[in-house]
Formats: C-alpha cells, sequence, structure tokens
C-alpha cells in the first residue's frame, strides 16, 4: 500500500518481537526465503543484529525488503545516534521505516529529529508507535509532518475503530501489532466458521481481513509452517459478508 510520503510498503510482513536472538537469524531467513518482505523489529529487542544476519543469509537483495526498526524508549534524547547503532547492527545503510517506539517526555524534540533523518535518508520514512490521539496531534501542530505511519495494536477483538478513524482523517497508515493476539483469535468459532468456508486457515482468513481492512500486519511466529501459512492468505478471498462477519468479533464471544 502507498503511504503518504509517495512510498510503498509491503502490507504482510512478520515481526520478531519477543524472537530470541539465538533464533532471530534462522526465523528472518526462512521468512526471506519464503517470499515475505517486509520485517518488523526495534533496538529494544536485542535481535536486529540477526535480523540483518538473516536477510543477508537469504539471498534475498536488500532492495527487496521493506526494514522497520523503533527508537528505544531510553534513547529519546539521541535519535541520531541510536539509528546509526541500528544501521549497524542491521547491515545496512538505512531503515525503510524508523518509528518512536512509544511516547515520552520530549516528543516534539524527538520527532523533529526523525524529520532530519528522513530528509537525510537515513530512514526513508517515519513514523510513530503507541501514541494517543492527543500526543499525535501534538507532534504534527508543531512540526506540520504527519506521520506516515502509526503502529498500534489491532485486531477483529480491539479493532480501535476511533483510533483508525483519526488515521484515515489524517493520511495516517495503521500497522497492526498482534493481528492474532498471540493466536489466541484464531479458536474463536467466527474464524473457524469463515476458514471452513473459504477453504482456508483461521489465521489466514484474519490475516486477508486486516489486508481488506486497509491495515499493515505483521504476525509473529517462529515456526516455518505457519510463516508459510501466514503468506498464504494473499491468496484468499473473503466475501463481504465474511468481512462483516469478523467485524463482529469485537463484541461477541
Amino acid at each position: 500500500m502507498t503511504l503518504n510520503d509517495g512510498r510503498s510498503v509491503p502490507q504482510l510482513g512478520f515481526g520478531v518481537y519477543h524472537v530470541p536472538p539465538e533464533d532471530t537469524a534462522r526465523v528472518a531467513r526462512t521468512a526471506f526465503e519464503l517470499g515475505h518482505r517486509h520485517v518488523d523489529t526495534a533496538q529494544g529487542y536485542g535481535n536486529e543484529a540477526q535480523v540483518g544476519q538473516g536477510l543477508r543469509e537469504s539471498g534475498v537483495p536488500r532492495e527487496d525488503v521493506w526494514i522497520t526498526t523503533k527508537l528505544d524508549d531510553g534513547r529519546h534524547g539521541d535519535p541520531r545516534v541510536a539509528l546509526a547503532e541500528s544501521l549497524e547492527r542491521l547491515g545496512t545503510d538505512h531503515v525503510d521505516l524508523y518509528l518512536v517506539h512509544r511516547p515520552g517526555d520530549r516528543d516534539v524534540e524527538t520527532w523533529r529529529a526523525l524529520i532530519a533523518l528522513r530528509d537525510e535518508g537515513l530512514a526513508r520514512s517515519i513514523g510513530l508507535s503507541n501514541f494517543s490521539r492527543r500526543q499525535v496531534r501534538a507532534v504534527v501542530g508543531a512540526t506540520g509532518v504527519v506521520p506516515a505511519v502509526h503502529q498500534i495494536r489491532a485486531n477483529p477483538r480491539t479493532p480501535h475503530r476511533a483510533m483508525q478513524a483519526f488515521h484515515r482523517r489524517h493520511g495516517i497508515a495503521t500497522e497492526a501489532w498482534g493481528p492474532l493476539r498471540e493466536g489466541r483469535l484464531t479458536t474463536h468459532p467466527t474464524a473457524r466458521r469463515v476458514a471452513e468456508r473459504v477453504g482456508a486457515t483461521p489465521a489466514q482468513v484474519l490475516l486477508r481481513w486486516h489486508l481488506e481492512r486497509g491495515l499493515i500486519a505483521f504476525p509473529k511466529t517462529t515456526s516455518a509452517a505457519r510463516q508459510a501459512e501466514n503468506l498464504g492468505c494473499l491468496g484468499v478471498t473473503l466475501s463481504g459478508k465474511d468481512l462483516r462477519a469478523i467485524d463482529r468479533m469485537r463484541r461477541r464471544p
């Protein structure tokens, strides 16, 4: 999908939150080999170097992959140095998306620093993560620069519709972390019913729902079989009735 800065991001990716560093290179390499082209990591995850290793081992060209990382909570005062450290660990001269992982006490100053990093090409796109609407308005109001992306926890059970509507009004793309709620949503009766009807798995129909609703999603798994299963959502077709049924998961057990 196209962001407000004109750049195109793969709408389905994979995350490496809580993936141990000793497993991350394998997980990333396998994901890239299977066809994933978008990875979401963070300085705070402690596995950026292994993401870079996995990419190199996969043989997939750097220019074919979208890499997102995030500014750690304790680094709001020096985003430039923090990003330089991330680039060294990842083994690249730029990231495709750099996010402020969480709000702090100097958000406007931090956002100005990210704008400068974007203008220099060190971070091709910039955004926020886990901010409130008030906090997003504050940084935009002070700088005039709208984030390309705001990453929040969003899924059919907790879609945060008011925040998504806010994003649409301001041209901000919504990234959904926890799209399957750590796998718990795959046991939901609605997900199972829709999956049986369309000949897919519950995870596939839930991820397809995210894509159809305009969300960028990156499920996390250390299993190669599940990585392949997640990619299979790209071949799933959901009817309007299916999408509305999944919409109603937010109200029904």
